[in-house]
């Protein structure tokens, strides 16, 4: 009995019913799987595709150190006095607390930064790391967003860690918190010091 329903049915009209069916399941597939959001940027969680098509950009902020180099995001970027010769001693345990700034398309200074300054070195991974004034650049885990300079002076790992000036020294003062996009153009910096007793620099 169930039989003569679907008897009385168009075969055209029963495979239409099919295909809406298909192309409903397919829609909601389409919309569950597109929910999912690449991760916000952070500064060792990797870089969504539309910063990696706009490139790495180093730029300036100021604040109470003086005026120093972020990302183009407003994320603080240290130098490490345990480096020298221009390569990076940070791995394992260290590059995990302190991920190294990743090349991603072009590599461009804004701001108070010195493109002249710029450069990048190939990691033992492969990738390529970010260098101003030959210092490799670093991130801090404990800086949770834009605006953050937790890292400054601390001494993890053996070696001081030191937010960098436009001149590509190294910012001694005490740095709490930034302004994001309180940017300065002027290289020389108050505050800052050549780190000439570690690592050459």
């Amino acid at each position: 009995m169930g039989n003569s329903i679907v008897g009385r049915v168009p075969v055209s009209a029963r495979l239409g019913i099919g295909l809406a069916a298909a192309l409903l399941a397919a829609a909601c597939g389409s919309t569950v799987s597109g929910s999912t959001l690449p991760a916000a940027a952070t500064p060792g969680g990797g870089t969504p595709a539309s910063a990696a098509a706009a490139g790495t950009v180093i730029t300036t902020a100021s604040g109470a150190a003086g005026t120093f180099l972020t990302d183009g995001t407003g994320h603080a970027v240290y130098l490490w006095l345990g480096d020298s010769g221009g390569k990076s001693a940070c791995s394992g345990a260290c590059a995990g607390a302190w991920p190294p700034v990743t090349a991603s398309g072009t590599v461009t200074a804004s701001g108070g930064a010195l493109a002249s300054d710029l450069g990048t070195i190939t990691r033992s991974d492969g990738s390529k790391q970010v260098t101003y004034d030959g210092h490799p650049l670093y991130f801090f885990s404990g800086d949770s967003g834009a605006g953050q300079a937790n890292g400054q002076g601390s001494d993890g790992f053996g070696a001081k860690w030191w937010l960098v000036a436009p001149a590509g020294t190294q910012v001694t003062a005490a740095e709490p918190a930034f302004k994001v996009g309180a940017a300065a153009t002027d290289p020389a910096s108050p505050t800052s010091a050549k780190s000439s007793a570690v690592g050459g620099y």
